[in-house]
């Protein structure tokens, strides 16, 4: 893969995969300033990428992320600092740090291609929070899990009380995050946090690749209407829902593309799909030869 480097991050791209690694190998991966700095920029770049098509999220190092870095919330200037503040004014600038630090998780989920994180050794605390604003979510044998926060005298608040109810249910979530127990792969998958589970860090890296080239080598505008279909659909009744696919597609089902997929299995070849540039703009191009 040819990549470049963020503050914080790492971002590579081939075959139209995308890969945003968290690089603070030394610290597990925990999560700075740099970091929540790094992954907006990162996703807006590999989001406006028309040769993108999914993205990988994964970390450096031995562990996938070890969580808010306590050590730097000990150092002047920290979040913490904020915390103290008694006026009006010292309140609200603590508030807006923390919806800069929820900012940097909902990039994943505001991307319009799926996202999916590639788990592996510890996934903690602030590491949770950002698996689960994450579209698919595949780990190793030997990853362990906590929503750690009550455990640092935190209530959790960069997404995972208000993502993980939709994706474990409510009443685990709750067990979850009273007890900050950790857990390991198997019982990851069991509760669907994760939809697979790989023996081996090399072959999370091939399975999850695979699995994303898989969808990359679909319809653009099919997997990014997908998307966008269901995270409304989250959120609004069944009949909401229906009206909302009807609008999406009225507006932008291609037929074009749906007749060449249909001639494509007939000819035992692959279909040929219009680039999507950056916000969703279709191009008049197609990928013929790219």
């Amino acid at each position: 893969m040819a990549g470049e480097g963020y503050e914080g991050v790492q971002v590579e791209k081939s075959s139209g995969v995308g890969l945003i690694r968290l690089h603070r190998p030394a610290r597990s991966n925990a999560l700075n300033d740099t970091i929540f700095g790094g992954i907006p920029v990162a996703v807006k770049k590999l989001d406006s990428d028309p040769d993108v098509r999914v993205i990988i999220v994964a970390g450096s190092g031995k562990n996938f992320c070890g969580g808010i870095d306590l050590k730097s919330l000990s150092t002047p200037g920290s979040p913490l600092d904020f915390a103290d503040g008694t006026t009006g004014v010292e309140r609200e600038l603590f508030r807006r740090r923390i919806r800069w630090m929820q900012d940097a998780f909902t990039a994943f989920e505001l991307c319009s291609k799926p996202v999916i994180a590639a788990i592996h050794g510890a996934c903690i605390g602030g590491g949770v929070d950002l698996i689960t604003a994450c579209d698919l979510r595949y780990c190793t044998n030997d990853a362990k899990f906590s929503v750690r926060e009550v455990d640092v005298s935190v209530t959790a608040d960069l997404g995972s009380l208000q993502r993980l109810p939709g994706i474990v249910g409510w009443s685990t979530t709750m067990e979850l995050a009273l007890t900050a127990r950790t857990f390991g792969a198997a019982e990851a998958h069991t509760l669907k946090l994760v939809h697979g589970v790989f023996s081996s860090k090399d072959e999370l890296d091939r399975g999850v690749f695979d699995i994303a080239a898989d969808i990359a080598a679909k319809s653009p505008l099919a997997i990014t209407g997908t998307k966008a279909v269901l995270l409304r659909s989250r959120n609004c009744s069944v009949a909401d829902g229906l009206d909302y696919v009807a609008t999406w597609n009225a507006a932008l089902l291609y037929k074009r593309e749906v007749m060449d997929t249909l001639r494509a299995r007939e000819e035992n070849r692959l279909p040929v799909f219009s680039k999507l540039s950056y916000l969703g703009r279709v191009s008049i191009e197609d990928n013929r030869g790219a």
